[in-house]
């Protein structure tokens, strides 16, 4: 009775969703404020209805209930509890729940969190959101129903997916998924910009805040994503240029530059239509990454031939989607202006650089993802595009990105000239190119890569440092240096840790790449390996018994110089419901190398107590990669909890229609 339940909440909020994407939308065109208030209750009655078929999805998984196709199909009565509530959107159906339940909150945090703005404003906004989430409940209802019933019901599930029992599954989706949808405000508030035809700065300062939660989110969820790869798989990787991983890399370039496109046109009342087209084309690239991903299109051309409904869906949707927005803008961007002039020296030109060269690199990695997919579609043969690729068009492309950021904020708005920058920069530039000669050596061996990465990473530090620097001694009057730092406003020291972050991200990245040692051997008991100076011993390995599997557990002692460190226990898993073996890498973490022994496969499958391939890792750094992203997304948090936003959003909402702000 609860999955019917819950797939009647489905249908009235598909009711409400219709409701929310008209009745406003129209009230706000015909100014009759009736409709209009309408926007916020729906948003919530939405939003309660979806949380609400999305518990009743839940506890079918919780209660083992397997006359439920999905829960049959993805769980299984041996599940751990935290796996079973995780499975949820462990496949297609229940990740496309978790998508609109995503939605929805967004759309009721709107609702909650912008009563100081325009209620035609807010209703506009709440309708786009309702329009899109009724074409995924569409979706939902009609190709990809998680309540559909199993008659007679299955005595047992199949299981999850072994490589989704971890705890990266609880964690990694959920915030994936509100970075990805947490475009859809910044896209909800372009559109309604749009219709209103006020592109102004207060329509900016309303859209940046919900832009930087989304692009924390999809940060936060992108690295977490890595770093379940980098430990579960279990031959060291944190990146691979997968076409999944692309699909949600690409919106985050794109949301990058959207951050950067929203402060101008809110301080300066530039790049007004510019801003708008990257709202547009970041929400449209998390429908794509997420349809694509989750219809198979990514794996295999023929998957819409598989589900000939799911595959024409998409199709419509997307086309709906994005030719509207882009119907609309090409009608209403003319009528905008250009905004603000500046000089070809300005903070504004160089925002723009960076803007464009960020577009350049999505664009290098759509190329590559969807390339291959056409090539095979078109049916005149199969090609691969992996790595080498992607680290031959994009390093090149970020590199005067990198450099540019250390740049950007020595120069001022309007006009500027390159012999001010340069002697404000001068000597983070010679910091710099002393650091990346030095480091390397240090390290017994240069190499060009290496050199240039540390002295992006060494410049964005010392500029940032400087520039920090520089803004409290002119804003001291009179206070002490700290007091001062401590008062500066929130964006501006949440835009320096940011780039702090991207630094520590890119030493990461430069330092694993470069010195990273592995070796691949066969071990028996009692053997020993020596990898960057650390010693690794194989005792053998023994069996254990999990909740729903069996593993060998591998007994290694790791030492250097003659003193033991640690026990390192990897496992080679083989679950009962599936017949695909799974490693569990054993790690020891810390600030600037991890070490890490994952177990192959017994060289004699009847002996498994002899001889095993062993892989052992000496990752210098690889954590700061982690780390640099952790730094970002708090940089952005800081950024969006500036006071000003608030203050200035209420004064905004009562200026006078086209009027901007000083």
């Amino acid at each position: 009775m609860i999955p019917e339940l819950g797939h009647f909440a489905l249908i009235l909020a598909a009711l409400v969703s219709l409701i929310l994407g008209t009745l406003p939308m129209i009230g706000a065109h015909t100014n009759r404020q009736a409709w209009i208030a309408v926007a916020r209750p729906a948003a919530t009655a939405l939003a309660m209805l979806v949380t609400f078929s999305f518990a009743c999805l839940t506890q079918a998984f919780v209660a083992n209930d397997f006359s439920v196709v999905y829960v049959a199909q993805h769980s299984n009565s041996l599940l751990p509890i935290e796996y079973r509530v995780a499975g949820v959107w462990g496949g297609h159906e229940g990740s496309l729940l978790l998508w609109i339940l995503m939605l929805t909150w967004w759309a009721f945090l709107v609702a909650v969190f912008s009563r100081e703005l325009p209620d035609t404003m807010v209703a506009r906004v709440l309708a786009t959101l309702g329009l899109v989430g009724f074409g995924f409940l569409l979706f939902i209802l009609l190709t990809s129903n998680p309540f559909e019933r199993l008659l007679p019901g299955a005595a047992e599930g199949r299981d999850l997916n072994p490589l989704l029992q971890d705890p990266g599954l609880v964690i990694h989706p959920p915030l994936l998924y509100m970075g990805y949808v947490g475009f859809s405000v910044a896209y909800a508030f372009a559109i309604a910009a749009l219709l209103s035809g006020k592109l102004d700065a207060a329509w900016a300062r309303w859209s940046r805040p919900w832009t930087m939660a989304a692009w924390i989110f999809l940060t936060l969820g992108i690295a977490m994503g890595s770093w379940w790869a980098y430990y579960e798989l279990g031959w060291g990787g944190w990146w691979f240029w997968d076409p999944v991983e692309n699909a949600s890399f690409m919106p985050w370039l794109i949301g990058t530059a959207l951050i950067h496109s929203l402060a101008v046109t809110e301080k300066r009342g530039s790049f007004k239509n510019w801003t708008v087209l990257l709202a547009i084309s970041a929400f449209s690239l998390s429908l794509l990454g997420t349809f694509l991903v989750r219809s198979g299109v990514l794996t295999s051309v023929h998957a819409f031939a598989t589900d000939p409904r799911r595959g024409i869906f998409i199709l419509i949707f997307l086309v709906a989607v994005i030719g509207a927005s882009l119907t609309l803008f090409a009608a209403r961007a003319p009528k905008v202006g250009l905004g603000g002039r500046f000089g070809l020296i300005s903070r504004e030109s160089l925002l723009l650089t960076n803007n464009v060269l960020l577009v350049v690199a999505c664009a290098t990695v759509l190329l590559g993802t969807l390339y291959p997919l056409l090539i095979d579609a078109l049916g005149v043969g199969k090609i691969s595009v992996g790595p080498p690729y992607f680290n031959a068009v994009f390093v090149p492309v970020m590199s005067p990105i990198l450099f540019l950021m250390g740049v950007g904020p020595f120069a001022r708005w309007k006009e500027a000239s390159v012999p001010e920058i340069a002697k404000a920069v001068k000597w983070a530039l010679a910091v710099g190119v002393i650091v990346a000669i030095a480091l390397p050596l240090l390290y017994g061996q240069w190499y060009a890569m290496t050199a240039l990465g540390i002295f992006f990473a060494t410049w964005i530090v010392v500029t940032a440092l400087l520039n920090f620097i520089e803004r409290v001694q002119h804003t001291r009057a009179g206070r002490g240096f700290l007091a001062t730092a401590a008062s500066q406003p929130r964006s501006f020291v949440g835009m320096h840790l940011a780039h702090i972050g991207v630094a520590v991200f890119v030493v990461g990245v430069t330092m694993v790449g470069s010195y990273q040692d592995e070796k691949d051997v066969k071990m028996a008991p009692g053997e020993s390996v020596d990898v960057a100076g650390y010693h690794f011993t194989f005792n053998g390995v023994k069996a254990v018994e999990g909740p729903n599997y069996v593993a060998a557990q591998g007994d290694f002692d790791l030492a250097v110089n003659g003193q033991f460190v640690r026990k390192m226990n990897p496992e080679k898993r083989n679950y009962h419901s599936s017949a695909m073996p799974m490693t569990e890498a054993s790690i020891d973490a810390g600030l600037l190398r991890d070490v890490y022994v994952s177990l192959g496969e017994p060289i004699d499958r009847d002996k498994p107590e002899g001889e095993w391939a062993v892989r052992v890792y000496y990752k210098p750094f690889v954590d700061w990669i982690w780390g640099g992203c952790v730094l970002m997304s708090l940089g952005g948090l800081i950024a969006m909890l500036d006071r000003r936003y608030r203050v200035k959003a209420r004064a905004a909402a009562n200026l006078p229609a086209g009027t901007q702000e000083a």
